[in-house]
């Protein structure tokens, strides 16, 4: 069967093998004859749907050729499939002869008249039918193309989707299968938020499977969405399903035995669609045979009741695996509405530094929003909350660069209608043998495939015009589309030189170095490689080398500039001559990595002409810009008048100064990977580094929730400083390794750390260090329901906070006691801790403990019967919580903002509180019987049964 396909990418469709179109000219003129098939379109018709009013001159003659093309293709598709498909000429214009049938967009179409025609005496075939017209949706349609009328059609073909899909949900939902719709509405939801029907039949269906919660979640994102962006209110048909959901909600949670564990759609945030998939690479062409065994793959397992279906792709390094995989996964995201999950394992790193399994699970969390507080301490508890969160979704999961079979394991999915895609550079024979994975070897590109691939680069006229030279390229790239995609860098910055003379140049390039031992293939990619490298100006082959060193997954601009010692101006020049020639990739704004054979090719390079001062000299800088820059953030972050000691930067080092907030926070969350990879393998004799490095970044590790990563981090730096003899990086390492072990429930060696950093501290005459480890403890006894234990810790942090002259700090042990005092009944007292507390927290700047101390006195003034001023703090609170990016305060804040409301009778205010809190903790994963939720929960069901909240509502206890 031949099909053109235009609710997605515009595509020809022979037999279930994709064809190419064409560039976006032609697919665009493509689109505007499938359009009207069966119906003539006017040549100057096509050329306003391509160009729209300002058509270039040549326009005419454009459309001619690419119809001329268009008619092979047609013509060559029928008769493979030996079906009807042809362009032919009519008066004045251009047909589409075909069926109907034969585009997608009126199979469509038909199959919703079908489901229209059969709705009420046969729902369950009307049902059937919607969603096999949902299931025509490969992406947006017309993908890629620009223009007016691509952008009409798009937008009436997506209202017609969302029509057919609030159609197909109803008809689920009278069939008594409400679970069936809520991960395709959910999709739609975050596709078109605005689009109310959608938001109607999803709410149905989540409190229909008892998860009235996320219904009310649902609600308030779209009504917050309507507000913000067009100014309105809800419909009354979404006001009045809610409503009815809120009076329904206490007697349907109170009839509902409580689960014995949260359910995964509690942990992850409501609405929550991972995209994690790199971007698409450009050209990719010349695999068709391997694209079409992956299609039937996926087709065998439609319908089958097979756990998961796992493909491992396989072959040498270069040949396209990862370029093969993501090209798939984006092709084929349509038939996976939840999302797609992508990691690079690293597994065949040359520096050995595969990606710990901690690190990739947390990646699939923090994908699907879990916050820190609901990650799992142990791994294989991790692991299991990652494939729950998957049951129930249709997502494709890529684990890319797999070393082995165990590192992939874990992480494979065991849901129904999910989708591995491994690669490797070895056959991983064992997932087929235990996991049932299905096998597939990419071998190197046949030379017309790989003459496609230039032609593709470099356009087919250059190629054509010289067979014999793209075949002596052919030939000495070996078929690897690495290599070619570096040939092809190099000669289209050279529109004008022969291909003959590229082509002469790289059959002599050659060099002392062997880098890539491994036969035939292997030595070619290396005279690639050479005679690329050879191109470079002397600043950019330098910079290529010397970025071997760099201990990835990526570099910023800074970091490059000072490896190579070189002004970041200059780095920006030098970085771009390296993407340019598809030495280096810019895998995102601004942040560039390498392919593992260039990584090893650059460190050989660099070990035989930057001597060991030169590469040691790049490693200091390197280092102390990370390192410095770190510290310039954490202060920002968490201000203290004595930060580590770190000494001056070496010149070059170009540390970065962040200029607030939230540009220092915003660095650490774009760098932090990349420290915590040099804190687990660090260069031989910086010791002194590393665990000043994890000094500096303790607070943002704790924030964050990355305790595991604090833990490893932490026993590094202790190594570190133990080899150095140095007491304050021990003391400093067992403070962080007591506050991992706190925040991952083991209260006993965490205990025993923090008395050790004690000790080490007073040794010292560390006020500071210890000031800051007797706040740790006050938090933790506080939360073991010792208050007065945690009183005496608060009292001795302050009084070493004020030697220390930390005002910062004085400010959070002040509002320690403050809050302690107030859990104790003196509250006069604890007013006047943390009406002390704000003074100094505004002079030293700490926006973060500002939050805490308002939301103490919001707190204190409630129980003093001050509702105004309670108020009032609550909301500078809430502001800050939001601007500091602590949600979770943010919602607990809300919850007493409405409290204190519904104390002074003010009950609409107090309500809106309320349902802005439950927004949140929707977003935040809390699950219904977890405190503020189910306190939030039980104020709003008892106002909308009552119209007001009856009796007396404490605030929230601590």
């Amino acid at each position: 069967m031949v099909d053109v396909q235009l609710l997605g990418p515009v595509e020809l469709s022979v037999g279930g093998h994709v064809v190419e179109v064409g560039p976006p000219q032609r697919r665009t003129v493509m689109a505007a004859l499938a359009a009207d098939v069966g119906r003539p379109v006017a040549v100057d018709v096509v050329i306003e749907r391509v160009w729209g009013t300002r058509a270039p001159n040549g326009a005419r003659a454009a459309v001619h050729a690419h119809v001329a093309r268009i008619r092979r293709m047609c013509e060559q598709a029928a008769e493979t499939a030996r079906e009807p498909l042809r362009v032919v000429r009519r008066s004045g214009g251009y047909l589409l002869e075909a069926r109907q049938d034969q585009v997608d967009v009126y199979r469509f179409r038909q199959l919703i008249d079908q489901a229209r025609a059969v709705e009420r005496s046969d729902p369950a075939r009307a049902a059937r039918l919607l969603g096999d017209a949902l299931g025509l949706w490969r992406a947006d349609p017309l993908s890629g193309l620009r223009g007016q009328w691509a952008a009409r059609m798009r937008e009436a073909w997506r209202r017609q989707r969302q029509d057919a899909a609030v159609g197909w949900a109803r008809a689920e939902l009278r069939l008594g299968d409400p679970a069936s719709v809520i991960g395709p509405l959910t999709g739609l939801l975050g596709e078109y938020p605005l689009a109310e029907p959608l938001a109607e039949a999803l709410m149905r269906a989540l409190h229909h499977t008892g998860r009235s919660a996320e219904a009310l979640d649902c609600y308030a994102a779209v009504r917050e969405r309507l507000a913000e962006e067009l100014g309105t209110d809800p419909g009354v048909a979404l006001r009045q399903l809610h409503q009815a959901i809120l009076r329904g909600h206490r007697s349907e949670s109170a009839s509902r035995p409580k689960p014995p564990m949260q359910p995964p759609s509690a942990v992850a945030r409501a609405g929550e669609r991972p995209a994690q998939l790199p971007m698409a690479v450009r050209g990719f062409t010349g695999r068709d045979e391997e694209l079409a065994r992956l299609a039937a793959i996926l087709a065998s397992a439609e319908g089958e009741s097979a756990a998961v279906v796992i493909s491992a792709v396989s072959g040498m390094a270069g040949v396209g695996k990862t370029a093969l995989a993501v090209h798939w996964a984006r092709r084929v995201a349509g038939a996976f509405p939840d999302g797609q999950l992508y990691v690079n394992l690293r597994g065949f790193d040359p520096q050995g530094a595969a990606v710990p399994l901690t690190e990739a699970v947390r990646g699939f969390l923090d994908a699907f929003g879990v916050r820190p507080e609901r990650v799992p301490p142990g791994l294989e508890a991790q692991v299991g909350l990652y494939r729950s969160l998957l049951a129930g979704r249709r997502m494709i999961v890529v684990l890319d660069n797999a070393r082995d079979e165990e590192q992939v394991r874990p992480l494979l999915p065991g849901a129904v209608g999910c989708m591995a895609l491994v690669t490797s550079r070895n056959r991983l024979t064992g997932l087929a043998v235990t996991e049932g994975a299905h096998l597939l070897a990419v071998d190197s590109l046949s030379p017309d495939a790989a003459r496609d691939v230039l032609a593709e680069r470099l356009g087919a006229g250059r190629v054509a015009a010289e067979p014999e030279a793209v075949a002596d390229i052919v030939a000495s790239c070996a078929g690897l589309p690495l290599a070619l995609a570096v040939v092809a860098a190099r000669a289209a910055v050279q529109p004008r030189r022969p291909l003959r003379a590229l082509a002469d140049e790289l059959r002599q390039a050659g060099g002392p170095l062997d880098a890539l031992d491994g036969g035939e293939e292997a030595s070619q990619v290396r005279a690639v490689f050479s005679w690329s490298y050879s191109a470079l100006s002397t600043g950019a082959a330098r910079m290529f080398r010397l970025l071997a060193l760099h201990p990835g997954p990526d570099v910023g601009q800074a970091a490059a500039a000072a490896l190579a010692g070189v002004s970041p101006e200059r780095a920006r020049g030098l970085l771009s001559e390296l993407t340019g020639g598809h030495l280096l990739v810019e895998h995102v704004p601004e942040r560039y990595t390498f392919h593992d054979l260039l990584r090893v090719y650059a460190g050989e390079l660099a070990a035989a002409y930057d001597g060991e001062r030169v590469r040691r000299a790049a490693l200091h800088r390197m280092m102390d810009h990370y390192l410095h820059t770190a510290r310039a953030a954490d202060v920002l972050v968490t201000p203290q008048p004595h930060p580590v000691a770190t000494g001056p930067a070496a010149p070059g080092s170009h540390v970065e100064e962040p200029a607030d907030y939230g540009q220092a926070r915003a660095w650490l969350v774009a760098e932090h990977a990349v420290l915590l990879e040099i804190v687990r393998q660090p260069p031989p004799d910086f010791d002194g580094h590393v665990w000043r490095l994890v000094t500096v970044l303790t607070s943002f590790l704790d924030r964050h929730g990355y305790w595991q990563a604090l833990l490893a981090a932490g026993r590094s730096a202790l190594a570190a400083a133990r080899r150095e003899g140095d007491l304050a990086g021990q003391a400093g390492s067992y403070r962080g390794l007591g506050l991992a072990l706190d925040r991952l429930k083991r209260p006993g060696p965490a205990r025993e750390h923090y008395l050790r950093a004690l000790e080490l501290f007073g040794t010292l005459g560390s006020d500071a260090g210890q000031a800051r480890t007797h706040q740790h403890l006050s938090r933790m006894s506080g939360a073991q329901g010792r208050p007065r234990q945690a009183l005496e810790h608060a009292y001795r942090s302050l009084e070493h906070y004020r030697t220390a002259g930390d005002r910062a700090g004085q400010a959070a042990a002040l509002n320690h006691i403050g809050w302690r005092q107030a859990n104790l009944g003196d509250h006069l007292g604890a007013l006047a801790h943390c009406e002390q507390a704000l003074q100094l927290a505004h002079e030293a700047g700490d926006v973060d403990g500002q939050a805490h101390i308002l939301d103490s006195l919001g707190y204190i003034h409630h129980h003093l019967g001050r509702y105004q001023q309670a108020v009032g703090c609550y909301r500078q609170a809430a502001q800050l919580f939001r601007a500091t990016g602590e949600r979770h305060s943010e919602a607990a804040c809300l919850l007493c903002l409405g409290d204190t409301h519904h104390s002074a009778h003010q009950f609409d205010a107090a309500r809106d509180a309320w349902t802005r809190a439950l927004s949140l903790t929707g977003e935040l994963g809390l699950p219904d019987d977890d405190s503020p939720r189910a306190e939030i929960l039980d104020r709003l069901s008892s106002a909308a049964t009552s119209g007001r909240p009856s009796g007396h509502i404490p605030v929230r206890p601590q």
